[in-house]
């Protein structure tokens, strides 16, 4: 046993380890940085990314102006699996000194670049920049609404468009910047916060004199006469041996925004009331059928036990009708109980990787700030969660009258993991031959496994050999030597029916949220709104358990004692219910056309919909687990 403490805390340490060295690079971003004036802030480049494709490139996949020396800047696990590609660029700001008609460089078009260009046009790729760890946001003004600005992430690689007279769609590059730096300014130090970084985009076809040299100065804007860009009139086309001139502005503004509220602006940008109304109707709903639902089955199981108890003779017990009658039968071993083992065990890891993980975000700890810290996060504590995935498929195989703890240890370190390692690993496999910065590269690849195999699978053993150790609940009832002969059941209750009845009403609690979740992965927002997903996450845990146990009961009652993988799949079905919605909304909201993003959609949404499965299906299991146990033992058995 000293063995396995030993290993238990060495991990805990390694944990804590990693950690800190994954999250190293963002402590910065954290900790507010105080910029004296003319201090330089570097503008550093992420990735480029389309909602059409969902296909993110490097900034440097395309030709654009670059530094003399490209350096990458240290990534934790989920900005790489998100596919972040942070690097340096050209863009050099020194604090609160503005700047009018900068170049940065001089590009001419062959047909490669020129294809290039307008491919991603075609696919609508915005441009990701990041300044003091704040994201590049465009500001719209909202048409529907006066005064209101809403704030889009990234600017158009450029944009289509047709000549007045003529009916060829040319293609045109945003290579114009009006970047704003908006500051807070401490008095006493004179000292500067940056808390927004804004940009609007412009297509300029720019104009010069003799030839180009570092010292040309541009008639389309010049900062000597201060002549500036403010529309697109002349825009840039994109041809092949056409010349591209790069240029920037930017303007430093102080604001009253203070830096601990900085990011309101991105974290407030749209849906307004309507999101927080709509979450509440849900959650209000929900609460009072769940509440009617345990009304009714206090009452009804209180008048059943009472009136059993009440029993006086060995004839009356037998004429009795209802669930008692399956009682030689209800804790009979169901069939496959190994797979039942490891789903029910698999369901728990799931459980306490999303627990943990909520109550960090809810904390605070993994704001958008920390660019992939969520995604880091649910991998490293998946990993340790096999713990619990060990202890809990092991008791459960004890209780089964199972034997053999090192292999169901085995089969649930494995076979869930695996299943989803196989399908991300054909889904990056496709992302690889797209030439897309999403691919996982080898190195990462390998933190996975070991993830996998150094952290997970050794757990997983510990919590088998720890839960195989305590001694097996007693049933509170015999198990007959013969099984009872179940009766004709009614239509209403075959298994199907009532399997997928059960999943509608834990869908009906998630799914509002659910759109909001979707819209923030698949269309590139902002989500942090964790305190009230949070309350949804509860509300989903006890409508699971509510719903699972109604069916059981209804189950009990018509003599069929089988109710071990019903349980489970009853309140599982709920991600039928959400691959089905995942399926919906990508024919009403989303604008993917392509096969192969069509594919990555689907593919990596089968994915969340089996973990979610496996979530809540252990979540209905337990719960009935639990209330079999508990009615069983309240009645006299003779």
């Amino acid at each position: 046993m000293a063995k396995f403490r030993i290993l238990i805390f060495t991990y805990t340490a390694f944990f804590f380890f990693l950690n800190s060295h994954i999250h190293g690079f963002y402590l910065p971003g954290v900790a507010p940085l105080d910029f004296q004036m003319g201090d330089a802030l570097m503008v550093k480049v992420n990735k480029l990314t389309s909602t059409k494709t969902q296909l993110p490139y490097s900034y440097y996949s395309l030709p654009y102006c670059s530094p003399e020396h490209i350096v990458d800047s240290a990534e934790n696990l989920g900005e790489v699996l998100r596919g972040d590609r942070i690097e340096n660029s050209p863009f050099v700001f020194k604090m609160r000194e503005s700047q009018v008609c900068a170049a940065v460089c001089r590009l001419k078009l062959d047909k490669k670049s020129a294809k290039a260009f307008k491919e991603k046009i075609a696919d609508e790729y915005r441009v990701y920049m990041i300044l003091d760890n704040l994201p590049l946001v465009v500001p719209v003004k909202r048409p529907d609404q006066d005064n209101v600005v809403v704030y889009q992430h990234g600017f158009h690689v450029g944009l289509k468009g047709i000549f007045v007279g003529k009916k060829e769609e040319k293609y045109f590059i945003n290579n114009h910047l009006t970047f704003t730096v908006r500051y807070h300014r401490d008095i006493q130090t004179d000292s500067s916060r940056i808390v927004g970084f804004e940009v609007k985009p412009f297509s300029v076809k720019h104009e010069y004199d003799g030839q180009w040299t570092e010292k040309t100065r541009l008639k389309t804007c010049d900062p000597h006469t201060k002549r500036a860009v403010t529309n697109s009139e002349s825009p840039q086309e994109v041809e092949e041996g056409n010349e591209i001139i790069f240029t920037y502005d930017v303007d430093f503004q102080e604001s009253e925004v203070k830096w601990a509220s900085r990011w309101d602006t991105y974290l407030l940008m749209a849906d307004d009331q309507i999101h927080w109304f709509s979450i509440v109707n849900s959650m209000m709903i929900v609460l009072f059928l769940s509440g009617m639902v345990a009304m009714i089955m206090l009452r009804t199981l209180y008048r059943d036990i009472s009136n059993y108890n009440q029993l006086e003779t060995h004839e009356e017990a037998l004429e009795e009708t209802g669930w008692k009658l399956v009682h030689g039968d209800v804790f009979r071993p169901p069939t496959n109980p190994d797979l039942l083992c490891v789903y029910a065990g698999t369901g728990v890891q799931c459980f306490g990787m999303i627990l943990v993980t909520m109550i960090f975000a809810c904390l605070g700890f993994l704001s958008p700030s920390n660019r992939g810290g969520l995604m880091t996060a649910m991998l490293l504590l998946w990993a340790f969660m096999g713990l619990l995935a060990g202890y809990a498929s092991s008791r459960l195989y004890k209780t089964l009258r199972g034997t053999e703890w090192k292999k169901i240890s085995l089969k649930t370190a494995f076979m869930f993991p695996a299943t989803v390692f196989v399908a991300f690993f054909v889904l990056n496999a496709i992302v690889w031959e797209q030439k897309s910065s999403g691919a996982v590269p080898f190195g990462t690849m390998f933190a996975l496994v070991f993830l996998w195999f150094g952290i997970s699978v050794p757990l997983v053993f510990i919590g088998g050999y720890i839960g195989f150790r305590k001694p097996a609940p007693e049933d509170p009832v015999k198990t007959n030597k013969i099984p009872r002969q179940i009766p004709t059941q009614a239509w209403y209750m075959n298994p199907i029916f009532s399997i997928l009845i059960g999943g509608i009403l834990p869908f009906g609690a998630v799914f509002i949220e659910l759109f909001f979740i979707l819209t923030s992965i698949w269309l590139h927002q902002f989500y942090y709104i964790f305190g009230f997903l949070f309350i949804v996450f509860i509300i989903l845990i006890i409508t699971c358990a509510e719903i699972t146990v109604v069916l059981c009961y209804f189950q009990l009652c018509s003599e069929d004692y089988q109710w071990w993988w019903r349980s489970y799949l009853t309140s599982g079905s709920s991600a039928v219910y959400l691959f089905l919605y995942a399926a919906f909304y990508f024919y009403t909201k989303l604008e993917i056309t392509k096969l192969v993003s069509g594919i990555l959609y689907f593919g990596y949404m089968l994915i969340v919909s089996y973990v979610f499965f496996v979530f809540t299906g252990a979540i209905g299991f337990y719960a009935c687990f639990w209330f079999t146990r508990l009615i069983y033992s309240s009645v006299k058995i003779d």
